[in-house]
């Protein structure tokens, strides 16, 4: 059976972040999109994607 692939936007916190590590623990490939340390509109937030 084919791999299963998913793109969850958002992941770098809250829910997104958590359906993010759900569907990896199913075996799925996860595709992830969120804030990147690279901007300034971070903040300094912990869970900013590196």
């Amino acid at each position: 059976m084919p791999k299963r692939i998913a793109l969850v936007a958002g992941a770098s916190r809250g829910a997104g972040r958590g359906i993010a590590y759900a569907l990896g623990d199913a075996g799925m490939i996860v595709y992830v999109t969120g804030r990147s340390t690279n901007e300034q509109t971070t903040d300094n937030r912990s869970e900013t994607i590196e």
